[in-house]
Parts: structure tokens; C-alpha cells; sequence
């Protein structure tokens, strides 16, 4: 029944698109109009965890130290050279000279320190206060050098510099960035239209783009009306992969299927009963058919996942395997755990990944015996029951960080996951710097999780870029969340 409901809405957004005439309107060559799916609940990507946060503003409005380019490497940013010293310990960055905040106040080293020391003190509310956790200090000895001494070498810190939670900000403007966000990237906040739009001009008279405008679609046929009508040039993250075949057939627009780092699963409450027993978490497991989840939702978009690791990683190891899809199994584990007839409740935010996957998902439990009462949430409901209040059985959420697996050493993070051995692996790792053995315990990390069915491994979201024929410079590939126009421009 789920896959009729979902082959209607698919044949209608098609329908759609092709019932829309061809007769886009005309775009000013430098400006940009950006349809995105989820409306951020504000702007600083120092204080929030939302992944539409930084889809606005990362290296648009804020820089930090280094940034992430499209590929996942690290490159200069605010910092044009680094070196460090033999012991790893001491890393020493040079700033770009000359560098202002929209606001007119200096960048200089004294705001690197007020930054950084902000996101790693007693009172940060940074949502990955972790990345700073082997920062012993920072010092300016100059106005264009800053100085970061580590208690224990970091073998990612580099790349940790380059999230947008570790932005540079001005103490004169930390406290209203939320809602008036004052950076020094090329792109100044000019309005927001709560429900509607965020507005962004260049601050260089010659930039390619001189306005971009994030248009707020949360709707899928929306989006899919909104691209043939010629009201948004672009949208990074369609929503709609089911109009995708339509799209590639229209020859006014171009369509880019590329990678996230968005690990989609069926986050688990590991501390609620029964499913603080792993044999409940395995029965789940085994209860999940994949590649009907993948088919049924994201019509064929996604890569089946076995454990919190991107397949395009090269440290990834491919644990599909350890719970194939098997009822049988799961309702003996169930049997076994005396969990028979279990109730849980299945709260699922916004996005299609979350909502029509999740159609699925209490489907395939109730075929084994778990009753799956779907709650739908909007995205603030769902930072505040399940992100923050751990007031939940199961949710569906794709965790589009950088290489997060790190957050199952965390204590009380929101799936409520507690493992010695975990925590020992990530610290090992986290002191170490060689390529190889950094890699090898990637791997032991990847095998801890899987086998303890921390959570329900789904798949990895796929980037499902569309944007008129014309569009140079958008992202393929998301290596961090971000919907960087720094390099688009009209051709």
C-alpha cells in the first residue's frame, strides 16, 4: 500500500512538472535565487545544530580558520599558511591582512581567540563543543598570528577548523548573529522574511553575484513548480526525487546526482527500556529491508549503509551485511528478549527521507511484531523532544555532519549510546595522526556501533542538485553542509 500512496504523489509531482509551461522567466546575470527545504531556526552556526543553518551562511557569511572545499579537502580560509610542530602539539596560522567584519570592525587575531575560547568554554552552547576538546589555549601574539597549543596531539584539527561551528566571529556582534549574522565572507545578511526567503548581497562591487536570495520551499511539488516556472534558478537538495527523470529530459536545466555525508538512520533511545536490551536493536535490524526503503522513498536514491560511515570515505567499511534483511530472525530475537507485541512511537520531522521512509520502516516492524505509532514533528519539535529532551522511542534523521561518528563517544548525546571500548577507540584516535592507523581504527569504530545496533542503519542520502542550464559553480558533492555561491556565476 505504501509503495501505491507513493507511485500517486510521484506520478503527480511529474504531472506537475510537466503541466507547468516552459516559460521561465529571464534571471539578471548577477543575481541568484536558491530554493531550500528547511527554514533555518536561526543563523549562527556557532549556536545551533540545524544543517540549514550553515546551508545559508557557511563561507557565504562566515570563515573560519580553513574551510571544506566541494571535494572534503581542507583549504586556506581566514589563515593563508600554518605550520606545526614536530610534537604535533603547537599549531601557528597566519591571518589574511586587511580583514574586516560586515560591520566594519577589524578581523584579527584577538577575534580568533575570542572565537575559539567561546565555542570551547564552560559556557558554550556550541553544538560540537567536542571539535575544540584538545585545544589547551589560543594566543595572538600578533595581530596577524594566532597560536593554538593542544593538551594531546589532534589529527583532524585542521579539518574541525573548517566546520561551520568553528567560524570566526566579532565580539562586538556574537550575542544578535541568530538573528542579524555580521561575518567577513563575501556575502552580507541584508533580510529575512521569516517563512519566505533570506536575502544575502556581495559585498564587491565586480563579484559575480551581486544578490543571492535562499528561497524557504518546504514542499516538494513546490519546488518541483517552482524550478519550471522560472521563480528559483537552483535547488541544491531537491526534495522531489521522483520529478529527477523529468528534469533530466528538459534540456533547460541540469541535474547533478552527487554524495553527502548524510548517514540517514532510525535513530534508537538506547536507554529506554526495551531497547536498552541490543537484542531489540538487533531484531530491529534485521526487520529493515533497505532497498525498499531506498526504492519505496528516494525512488532508487541512496546507498545502503550497515554502520555511521560514508561509503565515499576511504577508511569505510561496508557492514551491510551484519543484520540482513530477515523477519524471521527478528521476530526470535523479540521472542528471545520478551519484547513480543512491542509499542514504540516513530517521530518523524520534515523531510520526504524522514516522512515516507518512515511509512515504510513501521511497516516492515509490524511485520515482525513491532507497532510503530508514527507522531510527525516539525523540525523545532523535533530539537526539542528528540534532539534535546530524549523524548522518544525512534526517529528518522540524516546526520549530514563531516565524519561524526565521533558523537557515539559523547556523553548523552540524544541516542543515548554508552560504550567503554567506543569511547577508548575514539580516543586512541583522536591522538593519532597517521593516515593508516587512523584508518584502521575508523574501521574498529565502524564494527563497534554496527554490532551493538546502536542504531537502524539505513542508507546514505543522495545530492540531488537541479539548476538551470547556465548555472556554473554549484556544489556537487556536499562534503559539509553548505550551499556555497562564493564560486557561481552565469554563463
Amino acid at each position: 500500500m505504501n509503495k501505491l500512496i507513493l507511485g500517486a504523489a510521484a506520478a503527480a509531482v511529474i504531472a506537475l512538472a510537466q503541466a507547468v509551461p516552459d516559460t521561465a522567466l529571464a534571471q539578471s546575470k548577477n543575481s541568484l535565487t536558491l530554493g531550500v527545504t528547511l527554514e533555518p531556526p536561526h543563523l549562527d552556526p556557532t549556536a545551533g545544530a540545524a544543517a540549514a543553518i550553515d546551508e545559508i551562511v557557511y563561507a557565504n557569511v562566515f570563515e573560519g580558520l580553513t574551510r571544506i572545499d566541494q571535494n572534503g579537502a581542507v583549504q586556506p580560509q581566514l589563515a593563508t599558511e600554518w605550520s606545526v610542530s614536530a610534537d604535533g602539539l603547537v599549531y601557528t596560522f597566519k591571518l589574511r591582512p586587511n580583514v574586516r567584519f560586515h560591520d566594519g570592525t577589524a578581523l584579527d587575531a584577538s577575534d580568533v581567540v575570542f572565537s575559539l575560547d567561546r565555542a570551547r568554554g564552560p559556557d558554550s552552547v556550541n553544538a560540537q563543543k567536542p571539535l575544540f576538546a584538545a585545544i589547551d589555549k589560543v594566543e595572538a601574539p600578533d595581530p596577524r598570528t594566532v597560536r593554538i597549543t593542544l593538551s594531546r596531539p589532534e589529527g583532524s584539527l585542521l579539518f574541525n577548523l573548517g566546520w561551520g561551528d568553528a567560524v570566526i566571529v566579532g565580539p562586538e556582534s556574537a550575542d544578535t548573529n541568530k538573528s542579524k549574522p555580521v561575518g567577513s565572507g563575501p556575502f552580507k545578511f541584508d533580510r529575512w522574511v521569516k517563512g519566505d526567503r533570506i536575502e544575502l548581497s556581495a559585498l564587491d562591487s565586480g563579484a559575480a553575484l551581486q544578490k543571492v536570495t535562499f528561497r524557504i520551499i518546504p514542499d516538494p511539488s513546490a519546488q518541483v513548480a517552482a524550478l519550471k516556472a522560472g521563480d528559483i534558478d537552483a535547488i541544491p537538495n531537491l526534495n522531489a526525487p521522483e520529478a529527477v527523470l523529468a528534469f533530466q529530459a528538459d534540456a533547460n536545466f541540469v541535474v547533478a546526482i552527487g554524495s553527502t555525508e548524510g548517514e540517514t538512520i532510525l535513530s534508537t533511545n538506547n536507554s529506554k527500556p526495551p531497547l536498552n536490551d541490543v537484542r531489540v536493536r538487533r531484531a530491529i535490524a534485521h526487520a529493515i529491508d533497505r532497498k525498499a526503503i531506498i526504492d519505496g522513498a528516494m525512488f532508487g536514491f541512496g546507498t545502503p549503509i550497515g554502520s555511521h560511515f560514508a561509503p565515499h570515505h576511504p577508511a569505510y567499511v561496508d557492514l551491510t551485511a551484519t543484520y540482513p534483511y530477515d523477519p524471521a530472525k527478528a521476530r526470535a530475537l523479540l521472542k528471545e528478549a520478551g519484547a513480543e507485541n512491542l509499542k514504540l512511537t516513530l517521530k518523524l520531522p520534515p523531510p520526504i527521507y524522514a516522512r515516507r521512509g518512515g511509512e515504510i520502516v513501521a511497516a516492515q516492524l509490524k511485520d515482525v511484531g513491532i507497532d510503530a505509532e508514527i507522531i510527525p514533528v516539525e523540525w523545532a519539535q523535533w530539537l526539542e523532544q528528540v534532539f534535546r529532551g530524549n523524548d522518544f522511542d525512534l526517529t528518522i534523521v540524516s546526520h549530514t555532519e563531516p565524519q561524526d561518528i565521533g558523537i557515539y563517544a559523547r556523553d548523552k548525546f540524544y541516542f543515548n549510546y554508552d560504550s567503554p571500548r567506543m569511547k577508548a577507540t575514539m580516543k586512541t584516535l583522536n591522538e593519532t595522526s597517521d593516515p593508516a592507523k587512523r584508518a584502521q581504527l575508523l574501521g574498529t569504530a565502524q564494527r563497534i556501533i554496527a554490532e551493538d545496533a546502536v542504531n537502524g542503519y539505513l542508507f546514505q542520502l543522495a545530492k540531488l542538485g537541479v539548476w538551470r542550464k547556465g548555472v556554473k559553480g554549484l556544489w556537487r558533492n556536499s562534503p559539509v553542509q553548505a550551499n556555497d555561491v562564493t564560486g557561481v556565476r552565469w554563463e
